[in-house]
């Protein structure tokens, strides 16, 4: 792998064209920038821009290819693929300082804001105009807009909404050499060829820069229920997901998660466990009824009462959020009480049940020491798989067996159908598993598209393929 640094006649066009704290070289600041959530690769890059604006993104981007100067394009750095890493000693490009929020287009139901606007801080904007950008994620304090974009992010209400990409309306992106492409604006309707916008949507900073992001709103639920459910099996989890998507509500959020999920939430966070009896699942349901009569109806009929062992209904704000920490807790409680080995994948809804069961028996015969926790967003077949580090492992150790442990979890997902990343991309860490889920006929297109956009391959070098 090729490995960078910054050539003095870029350091003194950069010091001559650009403010002085633009550009950092601080050891810190480079073990900050550097890295992202994965916490596996060394951060080793040569220096941090911060531009305040696209055209400074622009002159930079211009100035690192007359001088071949890798980028590495960076937001709120919650990314869990090695996606926004910089380890060859490119140049870190942090769009924080971009973080302008405009008004909202209460007409047009849209809204521009800069690539760094943090993700939670556009909902509070929108939120006064009984307004919602619907993509909620559990990194929404820290993650960015422009990093959404990026990486196509997914999260809780995807079953709901979707993901990013049906929630992006228009782009503002500098490519490598410089250029500013103005992709779409506001429009719903724009039938002119192919478009471009949704190139650069999940393209983990590969092809361009994206700079403004012009959103499309949703009106915010009057009324959400917050329900909590224990399971027995997962063939009983998509049983009761079948029989919410019939019910008189609309699912907001089917989210579902494993006895060691909430037993690790309970000792880190020191809650209370929600049911006396253990059970193998939970579901965590979030649901717009049309009345409170037509939701009592529903929970007190049979078909529910064959499905679940127990179940609450959160009664006022406070208990809403007690039920989602069960859930939203898990990621921080794992990572604060052992250290986990993460894979995000995706499934046909339908291969659910038959997955999970020959996932546990194949980890029972080949890892009999590891601990699973399975959690995700199971209304749209996405699994969140985290094996666990024995206590007496070395970390080296058991990152060394976890690869070759994700060979077999992804032979088995491939088996199924499914994807070996279904919300948090690519990065570096998935790049080794790519061929499990993309063909070499579309890994060449890739890579065609990418030495169109960047011949130079100067864009985040070495992320999702290599050229």
């Amino acid at each position: 792998m090729t490995t960078y640094e910054l050539p003095p006649a870029f350091l003194h066009e950069l010091g001559a064209e650009f403010p002085s704290d633009f550009l950092s070289t601080d050891p810190a600041d480079l073990e900050t920038y550097g890295r992202d959530w994965t916490r596996v690769f060394t951060p080793a890059p040569s220096g941090v821009a911060r531009p305040r604006s696209t055209d400074e993104v622009q002159r930079l981007l211009a100035a690192c290819q007359r001088h071949q100067v890798a980028v590495v394009p960076s937001g709120g750095r919650t990314g869990l693929a090695g996606g926004a890493v910089a380890t060859q000693g490119e140049l870190v490009l942090s769009l924080e300082r971009l973080r302008a929020i405009g008004s909202i287009d209460r007409a047009g139901q849209t809204l521009i804001v800069e690539a760094g606007a943090v993700t939670q801080a556009v909902h509070e904007h929108c939120a006064g105009a009984g307004l919602t950008w619907p993509i909620d994620l559990a990194a929404k304090g820290s993650c960015q807009i422009g990093g959404n974009v990026a990486t196509n992010a997914g999260g809780v209400r995807v079953i709901r909404y979707g993901h990013t990409r049906h929630w992006v309306l228009g782009l503002e992106v500098v490519t490598a050499r410089g250029e500013l492409l103005r992709l779409n604006g506001a429009l719903e309707k724009n039938n002119t060829g192919i478009d471009l916008r949704q190139l650069f949507i999940g393209s983990e900073g590969t092809l361009g820069v994206v700079t403004e992001v012009t959103l499309k709103l949703a009106r915010l639920p009057e009324r959400a229920e917050v329900l909590l459910f224990a399971v027995a099996d997962m063939q009983k989890v998509l049983a009761l997901l079948e029989l919410c998507r019939k019910a008189p509500f609309v699912i907001g959020a089917f989210e579902c998660f494993s006895e060691h999920c909430l037993r690790r939430v309970c000792d880190v966070r020191k809650l209370s466990r929600p049911f006396p009896v253990e059970t193998p699942y939970y579901v965590l349901l979030e649901a717009e009824p049309s009345s409170p009569a037509g939701l009592d109806t529903w929970l007190s009929s049979p078909d529910v009462s064959e499905l679940v062992a127990g179940g609450t209904l959160a009664q006022d704000n406070q208990q809403r959020l007690r039920l989602w920490q069960y859930r939203e807790s898990i990621t921080e409680s794992i990572g604060a009480s052992a250290f986990p080995h993460k894979n995000d994948i995706a499934l046909p809804v339908r291969a659910l049940p038959t997955f999970c069961r020959e996932l546990e028996a194949l980890f029972a015969e080949r890892y009999p020491d590891w601990e699973i926790c399975l959690f995700g967003h199971v209304g749209d077949g996405n699994l969140h798989v985290n094996t666990l580090k024995p206590p007496d492992m070395a970390v080296d150790d058991f990152l060394r067996h976890a690869r070759g442990a994700d060979d077999v979890l992804f032979a088995l997902v491939q088996r199924h159908g499914g994807s070996i990343s279904a919300e948090h991309g690519v990065g570096l860490l998935k790049k080794p598993f790519l061929h499990y889920s993309r063909s070499p006929a579309e890994l060449a297109v890739f890579r065609d598209v990418k030495r169109a956009l960047d011949p130079t391959n100067l864009l985040n070098p070495g992320k999702i393929f290599d050229l």
